[in-house]
């Protein structure tokens, strides 16, 4: 489906219509001012094993809503179906990625519970409206993501390592983007590390595990948000029978402004 205007300026209704029609794009830059989430829905027996994990893990996994089993609705957005809104999803089985699809009304089971996490496209708003640069967004890419070698809590039978996003920040600006974003733990709140990747266990910024490489501008710092990936990670590490995830960058935009996450 074409798009015949800027997506920033798009309700996050007609955001989530585009997608249910088959456009697939990456959602950061959409629906300027409201909410985006990640999304993993797992079988129930599993259901407390990510709630758990994600109740440990706070930073990476912050919990927006959680679904009744086989419900695919969600309070983040009433009307809408998390089976067919957003542009891209992954499905897996026992800890392997098997597809990637736009629409997956006929995978989705009675007893999936569907955790909408928070995403960190939620605090751009706020970051480019204090003048801060999103080099992603200027190139028109999707936000890179690594893998780090900092391990989550474990919690049940889930583990894995922390996912995370990494936007290159003039180094003047760092202190700000720290102070903004901090006001928004419910969207993975301040940056987990600034600076040398290597101390994550980033070899090479070029090469991210999920998204796409960003360019810095002279003067740029690496700086590094815990992602709302970082379940995908637990998935493969700890191998649940099934499970239905947003594929990364591809996100569920809600009807909740931005602001209803700031604090302070």
């Amino acid at each position: 489906m074409t798009i015949f205007q800027d997506p920033a300026t798009l309700t996050p209704a007609e955001a989530r219509a585009l997608f249910r029609a088959g456009t697939e794009r990456p959602t950061t830059g959409w629906a300027d001012g409201y909410a985006q989430t990640n999304l993993i829905a797992v079988p129930e027996d599993w259901a407390d094993d990510v709630a758990e994990f994600c109740g440990r893990n706070p930073q990476p996994c912050p919990v927006l809503d959680v679904s009744a089993p086989g419900d695919p609705s969600t309070l983040l957005a009433p009307g809408a179906d998390l089976r067919t809104d957003l542009p891209r999803y992954r499905v897996w089985h026992n800890g392997a990625l098997t597809s990637e699809l736009s629409d997956v009304t006929g995978l989705w089971r009675s007893d999936l519970v569907a955790f909408s996490i928070g995403c960190s496209f939620t605090f751009e708003t706020s970051l480019r409206d204090a003048g801060i640069p999103l080099r992603h967004v200027e190139q028109g890419r999707n936000v890179a993501m690594y893998v780090t070698n900092r391990q989550c809590a474990p919690a049940g039978r889930l583990s894995g390592p922390m996912v995370v996003s990494m936007r290159p920040i003039p180094a003047d600006r760092v202190e700000d983007a720290v102070r903004i974003t901090g006001a928004m733990p419910a969207v993975h709140g301040a940056p987990v590390h600034v600076g040398d990747p290597a101390e994550l266990g980033i070899s090479d910024l070029a090469r991210p595990d999920f998204g796409d490489p960003v360019d810095a501008a002279p003067g740029d710092v690496p700086v590094f948000w815990a992602c709302g990936v970082t379940p995908q990670a637990a998935l493969i590490a700890s191998r649940p029978p099934f499970a239905i995830t947003h594929a990364p960058g591809y996100m569920f935009v809600t009807d909740k402004h931005d602001r209803d996450y700031r604090v302070g």
